[in-house]
């Protein structure tokens, strides 16, 4: 399965899971368009960090910077914080390679 697979594989697996998970979130409701966009957030920064490990580097923004382009406020939540903080490190990495 290719990059673009895996990443829609993950998405459909989130999809039919959010209705389990906590309504609440620090970020708020109007901080993103979709409903499920902090749980997608945590998810996303989470496969970057183990990709990012794994030396997929690429495929690692490529997964986050789309989430994380989703949000209109709430950049001083630990989430947004932690997402910004890794595509940083992930654009440093792709300046130095």
């Amino acid at each position: 399965m290719g990059h673009q697979g895996r990443v829609a594989s993950w998405r459909a697996a989130l999809a039919a899971n959010h209705n389990s998970l906590a309504p609440n979130s620090k970020i708020g409701a109007t901080a993103c368009p979709k409903s499920d966009g902090p749980w997608e957030l945590r998810a996303a920064t989470s496969m970057a960090r183990l990709w990012r490990d794994q030396g997929k580097r690429n495929e690692a923004r490529e997964l986050l910077a789309p989430v994380y382009g989703w949000f209109t406020e709430g950049f001083d939540t630990r989430d947004l914080k932690e997402a910004k903080a890794l595509l940083d490190e992930l654009a440093q990495g792709a300046i130095g390679q």
